[in-house]
């Protein structure tokens, strides 16, 4: 599928606040099913652009307005070439104890994310019963949502886990922290994955729909590469499926902290108020991307 995104991010500071520095992680991944064709930043007041790519391969792109000003808008447009993955290995539990597997999965099998003192994250789910690490990964995407109610509003960007048990619903990140921590537990490594989902309301053909960043995870399952590696596969407990070709990925780490779509620090005690938009348009409109 091909796809135009516009971000746009708008601070407007109740006094002129200076020395605004910001780190963006705001540009499309290149991936096995993922290509960034186009890509442009603009920012008012103008500044100059540093780029690097942080630990885990996202690009961030570091300004900083050092004279005083009362607004700073953040423009951001790109195009987008993704394609459907193929289906995931689907190997034996014993296959995750391997030399190769532990070397690849690295940090993310590893306790990254708060758990619940009390112990109420290990009652809520058993993968170790299910058949192949695959269908322990296909179930939790189908249980996270059925015990939990994604709702607006209960949960912030700085919530635990046990925020997300005590309300009994959350977002799409807390899904993600949630799915994190059982998998690892049970040793199968996994990431989390920033970036935006084009969901075309079932009932229109909409080429251009405006969206929220978007979170879900990748797995790693061994024995699914072309020479036996593993292999990393998206799948989405928000939405109850495994991530095709409607994703656009921006970048990957261990929890949000590794990746979230804009950090920054300002010098002045004056409150900001923020807008944000992001749009994503299809341009091949004769495929269909119901999500």
């Amino acid at each position: 599928m091909l796809f135009s995104i516009h971000y746009t991010t708008e601070y407007r500071y109740a006094k002129p606040v200076a020395d605004n520095l910001n780190a963006l992680r705001v540009r499309p991944a290149t991936t096995t099913t993922q290509r960034c064709d186009e890509f442009h930043v603009r920012i008012d007041p103008e500044s100059r652009l540093g780029r690097h790519a942080d630990y885990f391969g996202t690009e961030v792109i570091e300004f900083g307005v050092s004279t005083p000003h009362s607004s700073l808008t953040i423009d951001v447009r790109a195009r987008v070439v993704t394609t459907a993955p193929g289906d995931p290995p689907d190997p034996a539990w014993s296959s995750l104890e391997t030399a190769a597997y532990q070397e690849a999965a690295g940090e993310f099998l590893l306790a990254t994310i708060a758990e619940p003192h009390n112990g109420s994250v290990v009652e809520l789910f058993e993968l170790g019963e299910l058949a192949t690490p695959l269908a322990a990964v296909d179930t939790l995407c189908t249980l996270i949502p059925d015990r939990f109610e994604y709702r607006r509003g209960v949960t912030y960007v700085g919530s635990t886990v046990e925020d997300l048990i005590r309300a009994g619903g959350g977002v799409c990140q807390d899904f993600v922290h949630l799915a994190l921590i059982l998998l690892r537990r049970r040793g199968i490594a996994a990431r989390y994955v920033s970036g935006y989902l084009f969901a075309s309301p079932p009932d229109g053909g909409f080429d251009s729909v405006e969206v929220d960043t978007h979170a879900w995870l990748e797995v790693l399952l061994p024995d699914g590469g072309e020479r036996g590696e593993p292999v990393w596969v998206g799948v989405d407990p928000t939405n109850r499926t495994r991530a095709g070709e409607q994703y656009v990925k921006i970048g990957h780490g261990r929890r949000y902290d590794d990746v979230p779509p804009i950090k920054g620090v300002y010098r002045g005690g004056a409150p900001a108020e923020l807008s944000a938009s992001v749009v994503m348009t299809r341009l091949d409109p004769a495929t269909s991307a119901r999500a």
